[in-house]
């Protein structure tokens, strides 16, 4: 079966090689957590065939029995397959399925011959004592579905960039939903409906009391269909409301905090750039994956195609591990400002086309009206590029692919 090499995360784990550190995939389910592990492990055998490598993964048949152990069970399991003398690489696939698993991995994070590498659902690993005792432990590594780089590295489409981009915004980065994708097969918006309903009965009701399904959905829709808005939770309560489906603001709430948990959606906060200080107001959420856009409201590539445009860019500043903030001065918003690794502070703004001037003068605005002297671009799906007063316009599809 064609993979890709998650290269970007496979750099952070090489890092982390032999860190005393809990090395701990996050991410939203079926984004290639498990695959990154596997691709992981064959790196250290690539660089050592002899390397003591120990990979259970709790949902495979094999170690399904495990499940039914107790975490010391399963931690004296481990212990007995280690080498003595030796780095012994664990690796832990769904980790949850064992009962007090927090306990698992304190003993085996101490243990002096094991190096640590753990995946799982995303309501384990947001429970509140994991994440206490983690603490200074542990070392996040964020998997999101494919770039539109990895997308055109796995489907070979090179040849006619713009329409790639196309098909990768109607179809997302699921690795499995591209791979049916480029096979012709017609289930790959039957198969990310799954992935979400597995998501919402797994990670989310599982943990969270969900008064009305229906409701849930409906606050589900809202926001894919407001990326890229200002909304809060007052809003869309009060639409749901006119819509004669009451919910309350507190629910709505609880809702979305659980949507951003299990990583459907990130949410952003505004910074005051003048001001310089965050607001707590008027945030904006993005979709982890804008398959689930098509596969659940059924919408075409041509409605809104800014926003999405806009929610590509978020995911693509998210995995070059930029800080994110939506931006306000005066009165104008700047889509996103960013802090890099190395401190510097940039300010983004993201258009479909500023073919017309109108447009153009709308866009620039808002970078204009910034005083300092931080970098400044305009990312457009327009071929021209240019500077304007400073700010450099870009092609997105170059940006993506690191051109």
């Amino acid at each position: 079966m064609q993979t890709i090499l998650r290269s970007h995360y496979l750099d952070v784990l090489k890092v982390l090689k032999g860190k005393n550190l809990i090395k701990v995939a996050t991410g939203v389910r079926r984004s290639g957590k498990s695959t990154l592990m596997s691709q992981f492990q064959d790196v250290l055998r690539a660089e050592n065939k002899a390397v003591s490598i120990i990979d259970i993964n709790i949902d495979r048949p094999d170690f399904r029995f495990l499940a039914e152990k107790s975490w010391k069970e399963v931690y004296d399991y481990i212990v007995e397959q280690l080498k003595n003398d030796v780095t012994n690489y664990v690796f832990i696939d769904e980790v949850q399925n064992v009962k007090e698993f927090e306990k698992l991995l304190e003993g085996l994070y101490v243990h002096p011959n094991i190096d640590l590498y753990v995946t799982g659902s995303n309501a384990f690993l947001l429970s509140s004592e994991l994440a206490t005792l983690l603490t200074g432990r542990a070392f996040e590594i964020h998997v999101l579905p494919f770039s539109f780089a990895e997308y055109i590295s796995f489907t070979g489409k090179s040849n006619n960039l713009d329409r790639a981009f196309a098909a990768y915004i109607e179809t997302g980065g699921f690795p499995e939903a591209v791979r049916l994708s480029a096979d012709g097969n017609q289930f790959t918006l039957d198969y990310l409906q799954m992935v979400f309903n597995t998501i919402f009965r797994n990670d989310i009701s599982a943990r969270q009391s969900i008064y009305s399904e229906e409701s849930y959905l409906e606050v589900v829709n809202f926001l894919i269909d407001s990326i890229g808005s200002n909304v809060s939770a007052a809003n869309i309560a009060n639409t749901l409301k006119a819509n004669k489906k009451p919910i309350d603001n507190k629910t709505v709430s609880r809702y979305i905090a659980s949507l951003v948990e299990s990583y459907l959606f990130y949410r952003v906060k505004r910074y005051d750039i003048k001001g310089k200080q965050h607001l707590a107001t008027q945030e904006k959420y993005y979709l982890v994956d804008l398959g689930f856009r098509h596969a659940l409201l059924g919408k075409e590539l041509l409605s809104d195609a800014g926003h999405l445009l806009e929610n590509v860019i978020y995911l693509e500043l998210k995995r070059r591990n930029f800080q994110i903030w939506i931006g306000k001065t005066n009165n104008l918003e700047v889509d996103f400002v960013i802090r890099t690794k190395e401190g510097f502070t940039q300010y983004i703004q993201v258009a479909q086309t500023v073919q017309n001037p109108t447009t153009l003068a709308r866009e620039l605005a808002p970078l204009n009206s910034i005083s300092d002297h931080h970098e400044k671009w305009l990312i457009t799906m327009d071929f021209d590029t240019g500077t304007y007063n400073g700010i450099k316009k870009i092609n997105a599809i170059d940006w993506l692919i690191g051109k």
